[in-house]
């Protein structure tokens, strides 16, 4: 049978998403394991640990009492309640349940933020280096990123002078992270209430990228919400939680933005997962939570390790991350194309990590992200194997 040919190319905004070349470098990763190669992955940002006990067994009694139908689009009012109740435990602030959202995954909360928030030809400041997807769900709403040039010297967060010099005359808000993928950075009650203040006069739409919280490994992390009431909160069942595959999310927004949320949701989504749901019920329970405490507890073993080990290596990592679970290093020590490095390690050594360029373009072909996510004994071996790499 002849092959049809397509009669018209597809939309153009496909070729302005950049690939996401950590996932480029996991499909690698994972056929070299099918032909019999010990890999050691530190490039996907996802624990390695199961989700835990409670969560899966509140999920078996779901489906077992055959709770597999739609939602509302808010998502389960149990599960919003608790989400609420979260905060006052976690934070000592008041939320209420009509202010939650529950959503597929962190990602369905930014598209659906995007989706809200942005016209086409308005722009949303964010960190450079930061999150690859965040600027392409603007374009697909028609807006675009205004890329923020960050580096070690302010933490690699966005600053109060940086958004005044930033900011543009279609700028309808900025996008932040605590604590930040690449670089783990956390922004303190202060410095975030610094921002919010510059945000404001502008007019535009705070919204900060929680879903590392509960992996900290310092002092106490604040929520956005206890300085900037009206900020829009947006977390994942995915990091902490240890929940990643099971799609699920939430956002904390003012109130009366969301019967608009709920419209958009109702269109794009349907409902979050509803088992899901059902088993995000237990994760905020006594069990799961010190299951979830010792998981971080190991985190913190395990980039305690890895930090002065890449740091001896010649890596350089001049700020210790507070959250997350990832090492952002300069490797211009070694190269001045991190992303053919990377390939190079993996292909020799066995030993997979990011290249920096999947975020963003600010110094960061010379960088890589370490993802320690994999245990200390498996973190030990591929130190060992790094440093035979970086002596041929």
């Amino acid at each position: 049978m002849t092959k049809r040919q397509l009669t018209r190319p597809w939309a153009e905004r496909v070729d302005r998403v950049s690939p996401f070349r950590v996932m480029e470098i996991l499909t690698k990763a994972k056929q070299l394991e099918q032909n019999g190669r010990d890999i050691i992955h530190m490039e996907v940002g996802e624990p390695d640990f199961p989700t835990p006990a409670p969560i899966v067994a509140a999920a078996k009694q779901a489906l077992s009492e055959g709770k597999t139908h739609y939602t509302p689009a808010l998502g389960l009012p149990e599960l919003r309640e608790k989400i609420a109740e979260h905060y006052f435990l976690t934070y000592s602030v008041s939320v209420s349940p009509k202010q939650v959202v529950v959503t597929a995954g962190a990602s369905g909360a930014l598209l659906l933020t995007a989706a809200l928030l942005v016209n086409p030809g308005e722009s949303v400041l964010m960190a450079d280096p930061g999150y690859p997807c965040n600027r392409h769900f603007l374009q697909l709403v028609g807006g675009e990123a205004v890329m923020v040039p960050v580096d070690a010297s302010n933490d690699y967060a966005v600053t109060p002078s940086l958004i005044e010099q930033y900011w543009q005359a279609k700028s309808c808000g900025v996008l932040l992270a605590s604590p930040a993928n690449p670089t783990g950075g956390i922004l303190s009650l202060q410095h975030l209430s610094e921002l919010e203040a510059v945000i404001r006069k502008h007019n535009g739409w705070m919204i900060v990228d929680e879903i590392y919280h509960g992996l900290t490994y310092g002092e106490r992390i604040h929520t956005a919400l206890e300085s900037c009431p009206d900020a829009i909160v947006i977390n994942s069942f995915s990091k902490y939680f240890g929940m990643t595959g099971w799609r699920l999310g939430w956002m904390i927004t003012p109130q009366e933005l969301v019967p608009s949320l709920e419209k958009l949701a109702q269109n794009y989504f349907i409902s979050p997962p509803t088992v899901s749901q059902y088993a995000a019920l237990a994760a905020f329970d006594a069990p799961a939570k010190q299951e979830m405490e010792s998981r971080r507890l190991a985190f913190k073993k395990r980039r305690d390790f890895l930090l002065p080990a890449l740091r001896e290596l010649g890596f350089g990592i001049p700020n210790c991350p507070e959250g997350a679970f990832y090492l952002y290093a300069d490797a211009q020590g070694f190269t001045s194309d991190a992303y053919a490095f990377c390939h190079q390690l993996l292909d020799s050594a066995g030993v997979a990590v990011t290249p920096g360029i999947d975020f963003g373009a600010n110094n960061t072909q010379q960088t890589i992200r370490f993802a320690y996510t994999t245990s200390v004994e498996r973190l030990q071996e591929g130190v060992e194997r790094i440093a035979g790499f970086l002596r041929q």
